[in-house]
């Protein structure tokens, strides 16, 4: 199966393992063909990372294999330049003083012989090369995903977050979000919000971020009633599920968060971000760049509790195996609201049920 498919911008746009399909690229008029296999597998996204670090893992072996006889087809090619350089030294670098009885006949001869050597010598070269390009084109592609850093704070007490009996409902309602919630949240724990669309999730980290940020309950569109404890002192790194604010410039909004600006653009490159998207206005970038823009920001700020509102929503699988890996390594206290069940049940240790 082959598809013919136009593309304006950068080859990079497709990633190979994402689509694993025959591409012919290139501009409007010329095209670049690309040749990669289809390959179908069923299961979940567990079993397809298994079957890829299998592949991975067999790849590697491979190119080990190719890159040993590369090296030494290297070797040989060098070796084969050290004898056209000593035959051409024996034509024209000899001392008279030792060799005085040479002739001009003998030195034409050696002349001869040398230009012969020397052709032979580059043929050899010749097809040494074009068996290293040969050996290099069966190296595999394997993907690496680049490990992300976090600097998490340990808070002085070991609890963060607490709630007992906590019913939450807006002022221009009648009824409940939600009635009579209880948690705890302790240094080092991952909770996830789990619960149905509009059961309350986003609500309930509203009240906990306007708790922090001593937002009153007077100029507050929502009543809060029973126990919600969060210290005024703790310091809170929050990825919103909406993108809609993000406009303007990566330097402005760098500005406005208080963030180093080159470290945040490395940190975006880590995250398989394009270089070109970084002179654009935010309006113009997908709704991926745009959670890239937002885990990027919140992955430079140092806090004690982490809270994520869907930080994988159209995110793409190797930046989602990047924050997986970082959870696992750093163990930030966070909560979070994800409905991918795989990732819940790889990241978290509690669950708040709505």
């Amino acid at each position: 199966m082959e598809l013919n498919i136009k593309v304006k911008e950068s080859k990079k746009m497709l990633r190979r393992k994402d689509f694993g399909i025959h591409l012919f690229i290139g501009s409007k008029q010329n095209y670049l063909a690309w040749n990669c296999s289809i390959e179908v597998q069923t299961g979940n996204f567990s079993s397809w990372w298994e079957n890829k670090e299998k592949a991975d893992s067999n790849a590697r072996v491979e190119n080990e294999k190719h890159l040993k006889e590369i090296g030494k087809l290297e070797v040989a090619a060098e070796r084969a330049g050290r004898w056209a350089e000593k035959s051409e030294n024996t034509k024209i670098g000899f001392d008279p003083i030792k060799e005085h009885d040479r002739s001009i006949d003998t030195r034409g001869y050696i002349g001869a012989k040398t230009k012969k050597m020397q052709k032979r010598v580059k043929a050899y070269e010749g097809r040494i090369d074009r068996e290293i390009e040969k050996k290099e084109g069966l190296l595999n592609d394997i993907e690496e995903v680049t490990d992300l850093k976090l600097m998490p704070l340990k808070y002085h007490k070991e609890r963060l977050l607490f709630g007992r009996d906590y019913s939450f409902k807006y002022k221009d309602s009648d009824n409940n979000v939600f009635d009579g919630l209880s948690f705890e949240i302790n240094n080092g724990d991952r909770v996830v919000i789990d619960g149905e669309n509009g059961s309350g999730k986003s609500s309930l980290i509203k009240a906990i971020l306007d708790m922090n940020r001593g937002i009153v309950k007077e100029n507050a569109n929502y009543e809060g009633e029973g126990i919600l404890e969060v210290p005024e002192n703790l310091v809170i790194s929050y990825i919103n599920q909406d993108t809609s604010h993000l406009k303007g410039f990566l330097k402005d909004y760098c500005e406005l968060q208080g963030l180093d600006y080159t470290l945040f653009l490395s940190l975006l490159r880590q995250l398989d971000f394009e270089r070109v998207q970084f002179v654009k206005p935010m309006e113009q970038y997908s709704e991926g760049q745009k959670k890239k823009v937002l885990i990027a920001a919140s992955l430079l700020t140092s806090a004690h509790l982490y809270i994520w509102d869907e930080p994988l929503n159209y995110i793409d699988v190797f930046t989602r195996m990047q924050i997986e890996k970082l959870i696992e390594t750093y163990r930030p206290t966070m909560l979070l609201v994800e409905h991918d069940v795989t990732f819940k049940e790889k990241i978290a240790n509690k669950v708040i049920r709505l």
